[in-house]
């Protein structure tokens, strides 16, 4: 029998018969779906220790998450009832977490019912949702002491770390010609560096306050209701720790706001789509007025462009170096997936002025 099902069973209520069948959804953990005689009741995964090599420090946050989320409630906080986070399900001996005889920590997640998730955006109000479940989970864990939560992937959203990682990998002898997308990547950095020092410079000045943050903001990440279409919860919680909340607006709006996808084929489809852009924002700030700062609102342009540029430093670095940390299907995706996030930043830079009108008319709308 499979390994996932002996782990299933000491989850699973005595009695209970279950069926396993794994999920696609997810780069990282393995996951399965553990579905009773009831119907589906559980995710069960196996966090990946090569992303995650203390995925007790997971479970750790997890559970001040939770305790959080509880307290919330009790005191009568409205986004509490409106977001849900997966409750963590315990053994029947009481643990929420079990390490296997090769070392792999597994744990099971509640399953959310007659919930999805989608790829793309298809309508506007898709983006609304998406910005009030967004606001709502930073609302409900703003208050949370960050440093109460460990940093569960040490140098995540290190711009400046990137930025010096990419340096020398570009600085490394190549043996073959340089193509031409290679070398327009390279120029697209070097032009644009300065970009990684921005908030952590304006951390370090004080200007930006360390919050809790989820960390992986993805369309994916995000649960709509089957039946209403209502955003009804976030998950994928593994990268939930102290950061900007800044990363999470960035990344949102850089999974969100590219109706073409993270991986077309034709790169000159990408774009910065500005109506689901406003509608996300407008709807995030109506949230999180309650906390946000002018500060803030000055510096999320600047999120806005960083994430994607970012994430294609991390591409364009993982090409150099031999495609060692993103998972490839064939040579060059890499680059390929670099070049997608590239244009994305330019399509931002292009609607710069009307991407900052629109968030200084919303910061004078909800900020304190």
């Amino acid at each position: 029998m499979p390994l996932e099902h002996d782990i299933a069973r000491l989850f699973v209520p005595d009695g209970e018969a279950v069926t396993i069948v794994p999920l696609r959804h997810g780069l990282i953990n393995d996951s399965f779906l553990v579905t009773t005689k009831s119907g589906p009741w559980a995710v069960l995964q196996r966090i990946n220790r090569h992303v995650f090599p203390k995925p007790e420090l997971i479970m750790e946050n997890l559970r001040v998450l939770a305790a959080h989320v509880r307290g919330r409630a009790v005191s009568g906080n409205a986004a509490g009832d409106e977001i849900r986070l997966p409750e963590i399900l315990k053994t029947q001996d009481g643990r929420d977490y079990v390490i296997d005889a090769e070392g792999g920590c597994w744990r099971a997640l509640e399953y959310i019912e007659d919930s999805q998730t989608i790829e793309s955006i298809k309508e506007i109000r898709q983006a609304e949702e998406v910005g009030v479940a967004l606001g709502r989970f930073h609302t409900l864990i703003h208050n949370l002491d960050p440093a109460r939560l460990h940093q569960t992937l040490p140098g995540f959203h290190d711009a400046p770390g990137y930025f010096t990682r990419f340096l020398r990998a570009s600085a490394r002898p190549r043996h073959v010609l340089v193509e031409r997308n290679l070398l327009q990547g390279l120029s697209f950095v070097e032009n644009r560096w300065g970009l990684t020092r921005v908030l952590d410079q304006a951390r370090r000045d004080g200007k930006l306050m360390i919050r809790p943050i989820h960390g992986d903001t993805k369309l994916n990440n995000f649960l709509f209701n089957k039946n209403t279409g209502k955003a009804v919860s976030l998950i994928d919680l593994d990268t939930v720790q102290p950061g900007l909340i800044h990363f999470d607006i960035g990344d949102c709006l850089r999974s969100c706001a590219n109706p073409a996808g993270e991986s077309p084929e034709d790169i000159a489809s990408v774009c910065f789509d500005l109506d689901i852009g406003r509608a996300i924002l407008e709807h995030y700030f109506a949230e999180t007025r309650e906390f946000l700062t002018r500060a803030d609102f000055e510096y999320f342009y600047d999120a806005i462009r960083l994430i994607p540029f970012e994430l294609g430093l991390r591409f364009l670095t993982d090409h150099l170096e031999g495609d060692h940390y993103f998972k490839i299907d064939h040579p060059g995706q890499n680059l390929h997936r670099a070049q997608v996030q590239f244009r994305l930043t330019a399509s931002i830079e292009e609607q710069e002025q009307l991407i900052k009108k629109l968030i200084t008319r919303f910061a004078v709308m909800h900020s304190r």
